[in-house]
């Protein structure tokens, strides 16, 4: 019989809201305890769903088995250190730090602990429906395009941090490559950090990726074209339709089966597989999302604003 698991979720925000439905709806897992420094906040989000609330740490991990980190991204690692010292494994939303040496006190403290880490990249989840991580070629080129109009959320961090990481995950997922340059160009518009970015990294293996990101856009714009030396992919992810001149089939209708559906279910589930040794490994390890983030920060270096 497979065991049922109490699963916490630390952030009560719109995303941490998120998460604690899918513990509500995926089979053999509970939702049991909801964490926030406001406490009326994590009772909003804790008792209609049958959890308890808490604002101490160390009693909200004693009630759970698993982790999801749902807090803006400068606290990712302070409390996804906490439940790691504690032996749970952790989902972190991404990016999974805000600075390399707290990712890697991260991947670090999974495997002291034994435990999986995963990381929010919720469109490679996509990019495995379709069956773009099955095509036998390395890339040559991929131009990601990801804007947003403005908001209010995630403006602690950066948009390359915000958004752009997504596209910089899947590219590193697809080349088999190291980032040995970058480029770019952007400016800080409405916020405190970077709110555009433009920028080009060049791979050791010849592969170029082109990465175009907006939190101040007119309109919400998410596509991408992957160059191969066969054909080309050409991706809306705002329609999920896709282009496909290579010779290797994609899956025509992604968009029904359950991944394609439910990105972010099937992430969680992949977690909870790897945490009951059902899957050898999340969908994102914390490792892969630690060298996301190392990228991220070299293309916000590069821009030097």
């Amino acid at each position: 019989m497979t065991q049922t698991l109490k699963a916490g979720v630390i952030g009560a925000g719109v995303f941490g809201g998120y998460h604690a439905k899918k513990y509500v709806e995926l089979p053999d897992v509970v939702l049991a305890a909801v964490f926030d420094v406001d406490l009326a906040r994590a009772k909003a989000l804790a008792e209609p769903l049958g959890a308890l609330a808490f604002d101490d740490m160390d009693a909200f991990l004693a009630a759970v088995d698993v982790v999801t980190v749902a807090t803006p991204a400068v606290h990712h690692a302070g409390a996804a250190l906490a439940a790691l010292k504690a032996g749970k494994p952790v989902y972190s939303e991404k990016p999974l730090a805000v600075t390399p040496e707290d990712a890697d006190k991260m991947v670090a403290a999974a495997a002291k602990a034994g435990v999986p880490l995963a990381c929010g990249h919720q469109e490679r989840v996509v990019f495995q429906a379709m069956g773009l991580l099955d095509i036998p070629e390395q890339p040559l080129r991929l131009e990601a395009v990801r804007r947003g109009t403005p908001s209010d959320r995630n403006l602690d961090v950066s948009v390359v941090l915000d958004l752009m990481i997504h596209d910089i995950d899947l590219a590193l997922a697809l080349c088999d490559g190291e980032p040995v340059a970058v480029e770019g160009e952007g400016a800080i518009t409405r916020s405190t950090s970077l709110d555009w970015v433009k920028t080009e990294a060049t791979f050791d293996n010849g592969f170029t990726a082109v990465f175009d990101s907006s939190r101040v856009a007119e309109a919400r714009e998410r596509t991408m074209k992957v160059v191969y030396p066969s054909g080309e992919v050409e991706i809306d992810f705002l329609t999920r339709a896709f282009r496909n001149t290579t010779p290797y089939p994609l899956i025509e209708n992604f968009t029904e089966t359950p991944a394609g559906k439910d990105p972010l279910g099937l992430s969680v589930a992949g977690f909870l597989a790897a945490v009951r040794g059902e899957a050898p490994r999340p969908v994102v390890t914390g490792a892969e999302a630690a060298r996301a983030l190392d990228l991220a920060l070299a293309v916000e270096q590069a821009v030097g604003v």
